[in-house]
């Protein structure tokens, strides 16, 4: 499953995201530092709408679609990683996820306390990357002692990994994420294993009041300036998407209509996630049931088939796939073979987002 962590400092709307992102009450959200004192793990449903239109032709009662672990993180401060504040206690838990939500303050209000006295989200972003920095730092510290004398006597894996090292130190001392691009695809690997937190994708979340929701404001402008082309950005109303979990699917599509806004911002995060993580779905239909599978962009068939079980990638034979639009218009698996739309591929074939498929393997 792809998991996420959500980070920031305090009372930026973290809480409040992450109970609109799970449809659930169950992280605490009061206006004072470190209210968050345990990890919030939630699962959420990826939105996809294609799914039930699929649901109607099958004729199934069951619709399973793929799902992002949340990890909500106590809010860091700076110096957490020397031991202030809360937050340094729960930086173990992100560094397994797959890629970073950063929640940015881009609103004023003067009843909620900035823990730093004022709302600068460049400063926010420059303190939380120093804090995962200098963890970071730490992690590599403690690998650099431990592998020292393999180091010494030569140890092919070990130079590696103190290769690796020495080639991140100098991002982290900056607060900057690691630029892997001039790593070796062994550096890569051992990269992988270190599970550095800088070295992750970011999504900057930018919480803005809902007036700011379509336009943004100064403060988000600093943030894409801040940002470049180096990650994201999305702009959300973390307080208006956790409203919009008390009304019904169909009154908030109306409610966000009325606003001018096409999906929500839970809806284009989650979208943000699948793309900087090259991310794509591939979907299997029948009576029993309509399910999303998630892979990788540029995964092969069989590949894809062990996502389901690692025997269909074994045993891999062939795949039956037909096109989500072809299949919506011919209307059935019958019809998509009878028009011709149903083809067979092979090992070689590269699965699409959107592609239905039926695999068929050797036991």
């Amino acid at each position: 499953m792809l998991k996420v962590g959500i980070v920031g400092l305090p009372n930026v709307g973290k809480s409040t995201l992450f109970n609109a992102l799970t449809s659930a009450k169950n992280a605490q959200s009061a206006n004072y530092p470190f209210c968050t004192i345990e990890p919030n793990v939630g699962v959420v449903n990826v939105p996809d709408e294609r799914l039930y239109k699929l649901q109607d032709l099958v004729h199934t009662q069951t619709v399973i679609p793929t799902a992002i672990e949340f990890v909500d993180i106590a809010g860091l401060v700076k110096g957490a990683s020397k031991g202030e504040g809360l937050g340094n206690q729960f930086l173990h838990n992100i560094r397994e996820v797959d890629a970073i939500v950063q929640v940015v303050r881009c609103f004023d209000d003067v009843n909620t306390i900035h823990v730093n006295g004022k709302v600068d989200p460049v400063d926010d972003i420059e303190t939380i990357n120093m804090e995962l920095a200098l963890a970071d730092m730490a992690t590599l510290d403690n690998i650099s002692k431990r592998i020292a004398k393999q180091v010494k006597g030569g140890d092919k894996e070990a130079k590696i990994q103190d290769s690796v090292i020495q080639k991140c130190m100098p991002y982290l001392e900056q607060g900057q994420f690691i630029d892997s691009s001039d790593f070796t695809e062994d550096e890569k690997k051992a990269l992988r294993m270190c599970h550095l937190l800088m070295s992750k994708p970011v999504i900057y979340c930018a919480n803005v009041s809902e007036m700011d929701l379509i336009n943004g404001n100064e403060y988000t402008k600093k943030v894409r300036e801040y940002v470049g082309d180096n990650a994201q950005v999305v702009l959300i109303c973390a307080n208006l998407e956790e409203e919009l979990v008390d009304l019904g699917p169909e009154e908030a599509k109306n409610y966000l209509s009325e606003l001018g806004i096409e999906n929500s911002g839970i809806e284009r995060m989650i979208q943000s996630a699948y793309d900087i993580l090259n991310l794509r779905t591939y979907i299997t239909a029948g009576e029993k049931e309509v399910r999303a599978w998630t892979i990788t962009k540029g995964m092969k068939a069989p590949q894809a088939a062990g996502v389901i079980h690692t025997d269909f990638e074994k045993g891999f034979i062939k795949a039956e796939v037909v096109s989500y639009n072809d299949f919506i218009a011919c209307g059935s698996w019958a019809a998509s073979r009878e028009k011709g739309m149903a083809r067979l591929e092979g090992k070689d074939y590269i699965v699409e987002d959107g592609d239905i498929m039926l695999f068929r393997f050797a036991n």
